[in-house]
């Protein structure tokens, strides 16, 4: 039967998963000729033929000591399919289900670069089947989707890489890394660090339309499919492709799309890979249930007293609260300065390829990945609700706002769930 038309139902899907978690990697593909030799190669399955199709495949896999053959490729558009054929390969075989990438066992590494609305239910799909994880960034839509994937790919021991390296780069400065060494060490009582993120997030460019009329849906564009988990709502082209960046349903504007990269190498600065901000406050303007729109300045405090700032700087007043302030040695006693300068450094964080090898934790993992959303996830809610939240970085919730809590955990669409057997 045609892979590309060949009916799925979430009992299969589900049934393939269960069997695919127990499976051991396989025997890798032979490339032949100068290629590296076989136990090298990864082979790999592609989410996703858009503009970033097969970005984090070439970052994260083809370099010194790995390479990966590509064996599958999945997208909702037939037209991209075609593209991606004539891109990568006649050798690669194409899908419309992603299902049908997922149950494959000659494939080790998914790489998933769909909409952010997708990422969470594949990620855990790909992870009950027994593959690693390479995933775009933003990682994920919703706080709670970040803890399920978290869940998931601890559960079943895979190996999980986010689609940015801003870490890799700062732990290369000697400033970064004596930072890190102050917060990691828990001598420093009470952090007074100020920490603003000035321009990058493109806020009037990424501003959704909130007059979309229907129009008709592309013969090659399974718009159900697209759709998935999140809400099916009228076809438009301005909710597809790179606009999709642009509504609440599918992503979170400019903030969401950059703040993955600039809060990657923020969280190993500051040693906060395994915590969250405790309060949130906004400043934005009345914003559309569906269309993201404009803000100036988030500002977002951890219990500890060390603040973080997202600035736009595209629209309303600039930031005036507090000035950047760095940690430093001076911060502490002189016996704790000691203590801190007799610290070793960190351990070089582990690349994608390493990490597959040795079953560790790879730079970008699955923990801190979460970690990192989480602060424009939080940052979202204080501007969509235009107040102070407080939020508990343990339990994961927003304390004492219901309505606040109910955008940290969103519903899916029927029969998509975050579920993990």
């Amino acid at each position: 039967m045609n892979p590309l038309t060949r009916p799925t139902s979430r009992r299969n899907v589900l049934k393939s998963a269960a069997l695919g978690a127990a499976v051991v990697v396989v025997p890798r593909h032979v490339l032949g000729g100068e290629q590296l030799p076989p136990s090298e190669v990864l082979t790999a399955g592609l989410i996703g033929c858009g503009g970033q199709a097969g970005e984090d495949l070439n970052s994260y896999i083809r370099q010194p000591g790995g390479d990966y053959k590509l064996l599958a490729a999945c997208d909702v558009d037939r037209h991209r399919l075609a593209a991606a054929k004539k891109k990568f390969g006649e050798h690669v075989e194409l899908y419309t289900d992603w299902r049908r990438v997922i149950e494959r066992k000659d494939i080790d590494v998914v790489s998933i670069a769909t909409p952010p609305h997708w990422h969470a239910v594949m990620c855990i799909a790909a992870a009950q089947a027994g593959k690693d994880i390479l995933c775009e960034k933003p990682m994920t839509r919703f706080i709670a989707e970040g803890r399920a994937v978290v869940n998931a790919v601890k559960r079943y021991g895979r190996v999980f890489q986010i689609g940015t390296g801003g870490r890799f780069g700062a732990q290369k400065s000697n400033t970064s890394r004596m930072i890190h060494k102050i917060m990691s060490s828990g001598l420093l009582k009470r952090c007074p660090a100020v920490f603003i993120q000035r321009g990058g997030f493109p806020v009037q460019e990424y501003c959704g339309r909130v007059n979309l009329q229907p129009q008709h849906i592309p013969e090659h564009l399974d718009w159900d499919m697209y759709c998935g988990p999140s809400p099916l709502r009228p076809y438009h082209s301005h909710r597809f492709g790179w606009s999709h960046r642009y509504y609440w349903d599918y992503e979170g504007g400019g903030l969401a799309d950059f703040a993955q990269h600039y809060m990657d190498p923020f969280q190993w600065i500051y040693a906060k890979d395994y915590t969250s901000p405790v309060e949130v406050e906004a400043y934005a303007p009345p914003q559309h249930h569906d269309a993201c729109g404009c803000w100036a300045w988030v500002e977002l405090k951890y219990a500890d007293g060390l603040t973080l700032v997202l600035e736009g700087n595209k629209w309303g007043p600039r930031y005036d609260r507090q000035q950047p302030r760095h940690v430093s040695l001076n911060d502490l006693s002189e016996e704790d300065r000691k203590k801190v300068e007799a610290m070793p450094d960190p351990e070089p964080l582990l690349s994608f390829v390493e990490a597959v090898k040795s079953r560790r934790a790879a730079g970008g993992h699955v923990e801190a990945a979460h970690r990192a959303i989480t602060i424009a996830h939080l940052a979202n809610i204080a501007i969509r609700l235009r107040r102070k939240i407080r939020y508990d970085p343990v339990r994961e919730e927003i304390v004492g706002d219901e309505v606040a809590n109910r955008l940290v955990n969103q519903p899916m669409r029927d029969p998509w769930a975050l579920y993990t057997l």
